[in-house]
């Protein structure tokens, strides 16, 4: 369409009385001009180049700004929409935030992988999810430009999963794309002034630790063995129940260990390291100088850093489990007493095999007969006992019985008297039986028979019974 000069010395006259604002899109984002900006045009040639001018600039702006203006709070509303989506815990719904045509990136505070993809940012949050973060802005500054906006500031997540409160700081970046705003750009980072400057170690240096400790016991000192720990530091002993998680209950426990002379020696070692942290856990063993015994036992070892030393802030120490005994036996007294009574029906059998497999097999044994000298330590030497002693046909029964009973083993001691059937006599004798709890039975581990002591001590000759009758 051609305008006719007259036609076009009207239109600049509107252009000339009403400005170019008249034009303009309802929210501009160039400077708006005044009619004194525009100079009258001096010829039709000049008037159509002007006008071309005009045109193609109101084309670029109305390009720019349709669909896109955009205010602070629609802005701050943009991080709603993506805490929604991490409500919903579906690590797609939470990628599709993300820009795709102009690409997008994404800086977690948790990874040091940067994202910049749907498949590798949904992969983030795969994991972040299962924490159930919701998040809240404490602060922010919102920036607003031609298709894009940024908010940057400060946010906490609660942790759904945990309850823990974890502040960050963030940066988005939105642009607008196929008709969304989308997030182009997204760095989170930890609080910098949280962040500890981790104090390098080497693994052999975590190791030579124990030996600063180690060097502590050999002092005798339990408060210099104390000092080794840290403030909060924890001890799990290996030979007490209580846990020690102060200077004073750690320094009491060393005050009985050291009484031993204990000095260690590391076995076996795996160190972990971290970030002003560091674990040492293993095997140890330990000489015990008062005695010279020799414990293993199974080591834990967490050093942190502080006040500019490592110390020991978990020590926990246990017995090898291998050779802790099972769980007690059950047994009450009167079965205690029972026993005896198991050993007296292998008498009456009259067969001294019988008698002789009563007796312990794993723990040696070990019978002080009553009319023999000679103590029987093994299975043949006890049946040989019994040959004799089965030809007169003994039945006891017990006067007076004393039980105690332990950790799978049980004692039961006093006075019995046995009826000897072959000639109808009757002796009494003082006696103590221990007994072991070995393949599933009781069993005689200790067996000490010995006559009466005034039947066959002159009175006289024992001060105390010399007035007695």
């Amino acid at each position: 369409m051609k305008f006719t000069n007259s036609a076009l010395f009207a239109i600049a006259a509107v252009a000339a009385t009403s400005g170019v604002s008249a034009f303009a899109p309802a929210t501009p984002v160039v400077s708006r001009m005044s009619s004194a900006d525009v100079a009258a045009p001096t010829s039709a040639t000049e008037l159509n180049m002007g006008l071309r001018s005009f045109f193609s600039r109101k084309s670029k702006i109305a390009k720019s700004t349709a669909g896109a203006d955009i205010t602070k709070d629609e802005v701050r509303a943009l991080f709603s929409l993506w805490n929604n989506a991490l409500a919903t815990g579906d690590s797609r719904l939470v990628a599709s935030r993300y820009a795709t045509k102009s690409g997008a990136v994404l800086l977690p505070t948790v990874s040091d992988v940067p994202r910049t993809d749907f498949a590798s940012i949904k992969d983030y949050f795969d994991a972040f999810l299962l924490k159930e973060p919701q998040g809240e802005i404490l602060s922010g500054d919102i920036r607003i430009g031609e298709n894009w906006a940024q908010d940057a500031g400060i946010y906490e997540f609660t942790m759904g999963a945990t309850g823990d409160k974890v502040k960050a700081r963030y940066s988005y970046v939105y642009v607008y794309e196929n008709g969304q705003w989308k997030i182009s750009h997204h760095h989170s980072s930890v609080m910098p002034e949280g962040i500890d400057i981790a104090t390098p170690i080497k693994k052999e240096e975590v190791q030579n630790l124990f030996h600063l400790w180690n060097d502590a016991l050999a002092t005798g000192d339990s408060s210099l063995v104390a000092s080794r720990y840290a403030k909060n530091g924890v001890l799990l002993p290996t030979v007490s129940d209580i846990p020690r998680d102060n200077a004073a209950k750690i320094t009491d426990y060393f005050d009985s260990f050291l009484l031993k002379q204990p000095q260690g020696e590391i076995l076996e070692s795996f160190v972990t390291i971290g970030t002003n942290w560091c674990q040492d856990v293993g095997i140890y063993e330990f000489t015990l100088g008062a005695t010279g015994d020799k414990v293993k036992a199974r080591y834990s070892f967490v050093y942190v850093y502080e006040d500019g030393q490592w110390k020991i802030a978990h020590h926990h120490s246990s017995q090898m489990p291998e050779a802790i005994p099972a769980a007690p036996a059950a047994i009450t007294k009167e079965e205690v007493q029972g026993l005896f009574y198991k050993w007296n029906s292998a008498l009456a059998t009259l067969d001294p095999d019988q008698v002789a497999a009563r007796y312990s097999s794993k723990t040696a044994p070990c019978l002080l007969p009553t009319v023999s000298d000679v103590p029987r330590t093994d299975y043949d030497s006890i049946k040989a006992y019994f040959v004799d002693f089965c030809k007169k046909k003994p039945q006891g029964e017990i006067l007076e019985s004393y039980v105690t009973v332990g950790h799978n083993w049980a004692m039961d001691d006093g006075i019995y008297e046995f009826t000897m059937g072959a000639t109808g006599d009757k002796v009494k004798a003082r006696y103590s039986f221990v007994y072991t709890f070995e393949d599933g039975e009781w069993k005689i581990a200790h067996h000490h028979s010995s006559q009466m002591p005034e039947e066959i001590v002159p009175k006289a000759s024992v001060p105390e019974l010399a007035g007695s009758n």
